[in-house]
């Protein structure tokens, strides 16, 4: 099976293996020859963006679009290209986040290192280097709600009196360099050469907008979580070692950590989000905790507490020393420590001490990679 099968079969769980929320209130597209509704947003780069800030130019482009979406991922790097080349004609390039971050589930972040608030907003803006403005409606989505995007990216293009001249894709294919239809483009131009655009909608696709009322998908998941199995295994270093070196085709990721860990303790957490976020790829996480093996029970008791529905095991040896010179390479023996092994054993990351969750999240979606590369 093809990573694009894989990524569909996701997304169709993902869509239609809940049940349908009742009472959402319905959303209609903005209609061709509208005037474009008001807006007062905040942007990444800290200030806030208004419509009339753009009244000099003739040709306003109004780009929904948002961090988690593997679509949107895939045409980041378009919209650079359509803000550089355009910087110098009156076209203005607006970028609106319509995404509710309480509405996008861990579940469905396993193409992203980032969810869709506005602080994730900045780091994707800095990390990408954005060259338009990329503002942020999730939490009342007025805004979207006025315009009626249907999925990320959705385009609309109004001309010099802001009546909406164009609305639907950006181009026809997601995969990068692919394309053969570049209707965002078309239609700047004719409006530039003030002549009909050539197409004046299209379908779109890519993910559908996380709206308020997506609240309930949230809990059902994490309803789903509370229900997995938490196990706890006893394992001698030489068979972890041997399991580790075991090619099962995925990226894993292991955690060696204690009870009486402080620092183990606060980073758990961010590794069981991590797990739900990635654990639907071919991505594993095993965690051994350093407990000597008559702690069983307080380990067993901390991973349920946790929902750590991960591959649990603990050293089943009197001492830590063993397991420290089993697994050797870069581990002095503090814990905790976190390593990332690619499908043959190859180290992609160690870390003594702490992880930084969004340096172990942008390691692990690069590897395993983004749906459209």
């Amino acid at each position: 099976m093809n990573k694009r099968s894989v990524f569909l079969i996701y997304v169709f769980a993902v869509l239609f293996a809940l049940p349908v929320l009742a009472g959402q209130e319905e959303i209609v597209t903005l209609k061709l020859g509208a005037v474009a509704p008001d807006f007062d947003l905040p942007g990444a780069d800290g200030t806030n963006h208004t419509l009339s800030d753009y009244s000099k130019s003739d040709v306003l482009v109004i780009i929904f679009t948002c961090n988690h979406c593997p679509t949107a991922q895939a045409y980041e790097q378009r919209i650079i290209d359509l803000a550089a080349d355009y910087e110098d004609k009156p076209v203005a390039v607006v970028a609106i986040s319509p995404n509710d971050p309480r509405s996008v589930s861990l579940a469905e972040l396993g193409y992203s290192d980032v969810s869709d608030s506005l602080e994730e907003m900045k780091l994707r803006a800095k990390e990408r280097g954005f060259n338009f403005p990329y503002l942020y409606d999730g939490d009342e989505q007025e805004v979207s709600k006025a315009y009626g995007p249907v999925t990320t990216p959705h385009v609309f293009i109004f001309d010099k009196q802001r009546k909406l001249r164009y609305t639907g894709r950006i181009d026809d294919s997601e995969k990068i360099g692919t394309a053969k239809k570049h209707d965002t483009r078309n239609a700047i131009k004719a409006l530039l050469a003030e002549k009909e655009v050539p197409e004046k909608t299209t379908k779109t696709f890519g993910c559908s907008i996380k709206w308020s009322g997506k609240h309930d998908y949230i809990k059902y998941m994490k309803e789903q979580w509370a229900k997995e199995p938490v196990t706890l295994e006893p394992i001698a270093p030489n068979d972890l070692m041997t399991l580790l070196a075991t090619n099962n085709g995925k990226i894993r990721l292991v955690n060696f950590w204690a009870t009486w860990c402080g620092p183990c303790r606060m980073e758990f957490p961010e590794l069981v989000n991590i797990h739900r976020m990635y654990k639907n790829r071919d991505f594993e996480m095993i965690t051994v905790s350093l407990d000597y093996p008559n702690k069983r029970s307080d380990v067993l008791k901390f991973l349920k507490k946790h929902q750590a529905s991960t591959i649990n095991y603990i050293n089943d040896s009197e001492g830590p020393y063993e397991l420290i010179e089993t697994v050797g390479g870069g581990w002095q023996g503090a814990i905790p420590y976190t390593v990332i092994l690619d499908a043959d054993g190859n180290v992609l990351y160690q870390k003594n001490g702490v992880i930084d969750p969004l340096t172990v999240k942008r390691v692990l979606v690069e590897k395993l990679g983004r749906h459209y590369q």
